[in-house]
């Protein structure tokens, strides 16, 4: 069954005016284009016009660009030959690449037309390759689907079939609607060649709605042609009749001889089918009379195969072999011109290119991105650098300046009052701010204060021992929050060294307890993240703190083990105990709650009076 595309427009479109007289040359082109589908009678007056505007104008580009526009109006009337002479006249004049893809694009149309598939697929390709340049999406869509219908007409329907969904995707997703009608009906096409006729029946009624929609004559009648031909294959034949006949009919007032004579071919094969011969020769005569106007191989052939089948119902075997003849020495004459192994070959180059073009431009991208990284990172060091070496002058100088103020009377404390400067900046840095210097600028002064003055009161002099000592305490618990920030994963044998630490340290204080620290050896290296170290770290850190000042307790332990696929770890002293039910929560045990909460775990007092108090606390392994 014969099937016919129309092919889509190539340039944008725009609101037609009723005076035209004052337009450009290109005006008059963007308005041409913009009406011929629905008006070619309008398009080709204004064209007229711009045609004669570019008689007197210096730029050849508006004169190519005007004469291939007229030719593609002489392709849409079935004028192939001399659509192919005024395009091919308008590539000498053109120097555009939107141009010049246009002229390839008809180009290609007219010989697929004509039977010349070969210089077809040379024409789509070198238009294809300009619109992918230009990153047009909507023209390679285009041309996507006429190279697809190439495929059809040589009967290589997959490859054919996959031009058509990837223009199909195109359209979809720019929401072009003429473009979805062509691919939809091209996919029909192939669809119904593969004998797939329920699916290829839906897709050709969604183009001919989408046409009805866009009020495209053209469109319309190829739809309904192609509807007809569905029906005529599912043997509703009246049916087939109605749109052939209605497509037919629209065909001929739009002066389209191709479109006319692939609808006359289709009535007339259903009559050849159904014995009615003499509506059938009418109808072949017409069809063969407007193929050989038309000059459309594939319209020529029908005829050629009609008469054949009708000399043959009609028992005249001599005319039907004489046609036969004719028929095969057209078809052979048309596969001379066309090899398929060429025409595949040439295909797959320009695949294989575009492919090794965009590997070559990936490559260079990634290029690109790295030195462009190098260089940034390059500079964000410098900067860092720069910014670091003025911070660091700026806090020398600064601390240079308040020395030259405040301790001008501590010459002999000048060794260790630099290293105080030294860890100050350390902690600064650190932190960000300037917590530590405070720290040790508190130390320094009361240092300087009793052994700077000679203080004898010994009740001063033991105050100002506590105000340092709480000082240099403070600052440890600085230092143990920094050695947390600054470690991004630690283990539970560091944390095990720094509450042995801090019990050393308390052993000082209560004597008479015995401290004991367990850890499972399943646990021995579990890693911890600095905020879960850090306030676990806390959490046992007061939770010892408590039992030393409350308890009375002469046991300590701590116990860390595992316990249902979580850490548990247990504070438990033999001390008096306290009932919880009675005893308001102090900032010491909410803080203990409150600091487990924030890691995702949970915390567990349990205290009874004179049996001693047990802290659990669970949290998740972490790896």
């Amino acid at each position: 069954m014969k099937k016919l595309l129309l092919l889509l427009a190539f340039f944008p479109l725009f609101l037609a005016a009723q005076n035209y007289d004052n337009l450009s040359c290109r005006e008059l082109n963007d308005k041409a284009m913009d009406v011929y589908l629905s008006n070619p009678k309008l398009a080709a007056q204004l064209l007229e016009k711009a045609a004669a505007k570019t008689n007197t104008a210096e730029n050849k580009s508006l004169k190519g660009l005007t004469l291939n526009n007229q030719a593609i109006l002489k392709r849409m009337n079935g004028e192939f030959l001399e659509s192919k002479k005024m395009s091919e006249k308008a590539l000498t004049y053109s120097n555009t690449s939107v141009v010049k893809a246009s002229i390839y694009n008809n180009l290609g149309a007219c010989n697929r037309s004509l039977g010349s598939y070969e210089q077809a697929i040379k024409y789509y390709l070198s238009a294809l390759k300009l619109y992918e340049k230009r990153k047009d999406s909507k023209k390679q869509g285009t041309v996507d689907n006429n190279i697809g219908l190439v495929f059809s007409d040589l009967q290589q329907f997959e490859k054919a079939k996959a031009y058509h969904k990837k223009a199909l995707a195109v359209f979809t997703k720019i929401k072009d609607k003429k473009g979805l009608s062509e691919s939809y009906n091209n996919l029909a096409i192939v669809l119904a060649s593969q004998d797939s006729l329920a699916k290829a029946g839906d897709f050709f009624r969604k183009s001919l709605r989408i046409e009805e929609g866009l009020k495209d004559k053209k469109g319309i009648a190829e739809s309904l042609n192609n509807v007809g031909g569905v029906h005529y294959y599912l043997g509703a034949i009246d049916s087939a009749l109605y749109y052939f006949k209605k497509s037919a009919a629209m065909e001929r007032a739009l002066k389209n001889f191709s479109g006319v004579a692939a609808s006359y071919n289709n009535i007339a094969m259903v009559y050849i089918e159904n014995k009615k011969l003499p509506s059938a020769k009418q109808y072949i005569d017409s069809a063969y009379s407007y193929s050989e106007k038309s000059k459309v191989a594939t319209d020529l052939l029908a005829s050629l195969d009609n008469y054949r089948q009708y000399h043959e119902a009609s028992n005249n075997f001599a005319e039907a072999n004489k046609m036969m003849k004719k028929y095969y020495a057209i078809k052979d004459s048309l596969q001379k011109q066309t090899s398929v192994k060429d025409l595949n070959e040439l295909e797959t180059k320009y695949q294989t290119a575009k492919k090794e073009k965009m590997l070559l431009e990936k490559e260079i991208e990634v290029k690109n991105t790295r030195y462009s990284l190098i260089g940034v990172t390059l500079l964000a060091v410098f900067v860092g650098l720069v910014g670091f070496l003025i911070y660091r002058q700026q806090k020398i100088k600064n601390k240079q300046q308040e020395q030259e103020f405040q301790l001008k009377s501590a010459i002999a404390a000048i060794e260790s009052q630099n290293k105080l400067q030294e860890q100050r900046l350390s902690i600064s840095r650190d932190l960000h701010d300037n917590i530590g210097a405070q720290l040790t600028f508190v130390i320094s002064s009361v240092d300087n204060l009793k052994f700077g003055n000679q203080i004898t009161d010994s009740k001063i002099s033991n105050q100002l021992t506590k105000i340092s000592d709480f000082t240099k305490s403070t600052i440890i618990e600085l230092r143990d929050t920094i050695w947390a920030m600054n470690t991004s994963e630690f283990s539970f044998e560091d944390l095990r060294s720094r509450i042995f630490n801090f019990i050393e340290k308390a052993k000082t204080a209560k004597e008479n307890i015995a401290f004991n620290f367990e850890v499972n050896e399943s646990l021995q290296d579990q890693k911890f993240s600095s905020i879960i170290g850090i306030n676990l770290y806390r959490t046992i850190q007061e939770a010892v703190n408590n039992a030393l000042k409350y308890s009375d307790a002469d046991e300590i332990s701590v116990k860390v083990a595992s316990h249902y696929k979580k850490m548990k770890v247990e504070i438990r002293d033999n001390g008096k105990g306290f009932n919880i039910d009675k005893v308001t929560h102090g900032n010491g045990l909410n803080n203990m709650i409150k600091r487990i909460e924030e890691i995702g775990g949970s915390c567990e007092i349990d205290s009874h009076l004179k049996q001693g108090t047990t802290i659990r606390i669970l949290i998740g392994k972490t790896h």
